[in-house]
């Protein structure tokens, strides 16, 4: 696996909760990455069974298992220097909204309103593509309460993303 694939599911996943259909060159448009690179992503991901032969359905329970299960040992991360940025693990929602805590966690990027220790995001286009699509924002956040957060942050970020992926699939 490549950090850029479980952003691309996690997008085809984001048309889908909107009941709009994809293609691949809009999908590597609204994420920032090369039509090339999507292309080579959704072949691994039919390699790990994340998604179907077709690479037109996301195999919501492998994708929640492996994230809930995989993904902190696979990316893992750890908080850097204070810069400002956009918040994400438990600083973000849904989280923030169930966490109370004076430490803050974001990506860089020089027009973020917060302010907090650096996480390094999957893939470095994914903070724009955030910006744009709340679904992938909030799915990626909680990756990160994943890949950096406590026991308690990361059994509330599985039940999040519980509720995020399994959402009118399977």
């Amino acid at each position: 696996m490549r950090p850029q694939d479980v952003p691309i599911l996690l997008k085809i996943l984001s048309y889908s909760s909107k009941g709009q259909l994809w293609q691949m060159k809009k999908l590597a448009a609204d994420l920032g990455i090369s039509a090339s690179e999507v292309s080579e992503s959704l072949n691994r991901s039919v390699q790990s069974d994340l998604i179907n032969r077709s690479k037109r359905e996301v195999s919501r329970l492998a994708l929640l298992d492996f994230l809930s299960h995989g993904i902190r040992y696979v990316f893992p991360q750890k908080p850097g220097a204070i810069v400002r940025g956009l918040k994400t693990a438990h600083s973000a929602p849904p989280l923030a909204n169930l966490i109370a805590s004076e430490e803050h966690y974001v990506w860089a990027d020089a027009y973020g309103e917060s302010r907090g220790q650096a996480i390094e995001p999957l893939y470095p286009s994914l903070v724009e593509a955030s910006k744009k699509d709340d679904y992938l924002y909030q799915s990626l956040a909680l990756i990160d309460a994943l890949r950096v957060g406590r026991v308690r942050e990361q059994e509330l970020a599985k039940q999040e993303l519980k509720k995020l992926i399994l959402k009118d699939g399977e």
